[in-house]
């Protein structure tokens, strides 16, 4: 049965359509068009939204947690609230995210999200956001820009762990941040790549030379720009010079005014545009709920107000995604439909998810139903309305 949808606009989000007439059927879009060109049929199953702008689901590529869940928790029960959570800010697919522990302790982790995505796979029992795949952070990471992740534990990259995480993952790993320096990381870059997975660089104190040799191997993206990375030398511009001036290489961004200052932002999305960058929350189980200390894998944190913290050090944020759409808005002075690309269409790009993050007929029907200023009143997943 198809269900009409209208609304005052529609962002596909490359075009724009007033007074859109949208029809869903079987989880995808049948109908796209406006009321002005297609009559809504008599008796139809109707669905309106005077006031707001309908939007392709946003997609979240890092995220650790929310709604009191970690992913890497050894529990599932908590998942259903957390993906239900991401839903009210707008997040229709994501990548749970996992933090460097102990190599059994990640192959662990990695063998219950696989499970868990495989099953998704076959039916989705409620309505939240889907995990669309796993993204590995840590332990292919620098211990000189670790931040709080465990230095104990992380390791150089070789090709036979990379396998073994990947069987471990049933598949379902789709992204991994590797530090381009380290020993074996081209070498594991390009094996990655052969299996469909993506490498972000990140976590670095690479010069501007390894992090241009890790990205001629293959990787695609960086990990939190800015954050956990060499900063910015006019002599040697390290790996931010490389992820700021590579014109091919996507990078993301945490926008929650904390992580980033405010004037950062705006030269970040200057250097990287509207087809480059990519928001993300690195949220962690804290989002979502109140003053506390909350798990990030295996370590505790404490969070206060807007800050993640471990032993003075971020980590992680209580982000979510609708704020940090509207952040782009308030610090770098973007319109809605500029900023939205940024948690649609480029991260569906960079991952290959060829049904996410435009809308269009035939795609899949991940819709969010938002205010002129961002704020998310209704998400749809699969075609089916989450409450909001």
């Amino acid at each position: 049965m198809k269900i009409w949808i209208t609304a005052a606009r529609l962002f596909t989000p490359s075009d724009s359509i007033e007074n859109p007439l949208l029809a869903v059927e079987d989880g995808k879009v049948a109908v796209l068009s406006s009321r002005a060109e297609v009559e809504l049929p008599p008796g139809a199953k109707h669905l309106d939204f005077p006031d707001s702008v309908i939007a392709p689901g946003y997609i979240d590529i890092h995220v650790h947690g929310g709604a009191g869940h970690d992913v890497m928790q050894d529990d599932p029960s908590g998942q259903a609230d957390f993906e239900k959570a991401l839903a009210r800010h707008g997040v229709t697919a994501y990548l749970p995210t996992t933090v460097t522990a102990s190599l059994d302790r990640i192959l662990g982790a990695l063998d219950r999200l696989g499970n868990a995505i495989s099953a998704e796979e076959s039916g989705h029992s409620h309505i939240g956001a889907k995990p669309l795949g796993i993204h590995l952070e840590g332990p292919f990471i620098s211990a000189a820009k670790c931040g709080v992740h465990p230095t104990r534990y992380l390791v150089s990259p070789t090709p036979a762990l990379f396998e073994k995480m990947w069987d471990a993952s049933g598949g379902t790993l789709k992204m991994m941040t590797v530090a381009p320096e380290l020993p074996g990381a081209s070498e594991t870059i390009r094996l990655a790549r052969e299996r469909g997975v993506l490498t972000s660089i990140g976590h670095s104190n690479a010069t501007y030379a390894e992090a241009k040799a890790g990205i001629a191997a293959g990787a695609v993206s960086a990990t939190h720009t800015f954050n956990a990375m060499r900063a910015l030398d006019h002599r040697e511009p390290g790996i931010l010079g490389a992820v700021l001036t590579n014109e091919q290489l996507s990078a993301d961004i945490i926008i929650d005014g904390i992580h980033v200052d405010p004037a950062v932002v705006s030269l970040f999305l200057k250097a990287k545009g509207q087809e480059k960058a990519i928001l993300i929350s690195d949220a962690i189980s804290a989002t979502g709920m109140p003053d506390g200390k909350y798990k990030l894998g295996p370590f505790e944190v404490t969070v206060k107000g807007d800050r993640a913290e471990l032993e003075g050090k971020l980590a992680g944020s209580v982000l979510t995604m609708d704020r940090a759409v509207r952040n782009v808005m308030k610090f770098a002075n973007w319109k809605l439909q500029q900023a939205i690309v940024l948690a649609t269409r480029n991260p569906a790009r960079l991952m290959g998810f060829e049904t996410k993050g435009t809308i269009a007929v035939g795609r899949d029907a991940d819709l969010v139903f938002l205010t002129p200023e961002g704020d998310v009143r209704q998400t749809m997943v699969g075609g089916r309305m989450a409450v909001s």
